[in-house]
């Protein structure tokens, strides 16, 4: 039997915010995840007190549409407005 690719396997494009946290597309939903938060414990960018809390950058805040700090259910919804 040929196993079937999920949504969310399905490689998505990029908006240009987006590719400069995670690199240039088109990649799977679950790579973007992935890539950001390598990116968010790479620039050590996790609340130290609340762990759920995402500190963003400026290359972050351009994704999370100019807030300083989000939740990490917060962030999905966020990064998906940035796939197509």
């Amino acid at each position: 039997m040929e196993k079937k690719n999920s949504a969310f396997m399905k490689p998505m494009n990029i908006s240009s915010e987006l590719a400069e946290v995670v690199g240039k597309g088109p990649m799977p939903r679950s790579d973007v995840v992935k890539k950001i938060w390598a990116y968010i414990k790479k620039n050590n960018l996790q609340d130290e007190k609340n762990k759920r809390n995402i500190n963003a950058d400026e290359a972050l805040k351009k994704v999370f549409g100019g807030k300083a700090t989000v939740n990490m259910f917060e962030m999905t919804k966020l990064v998906s407005k940035h796939l197509s």
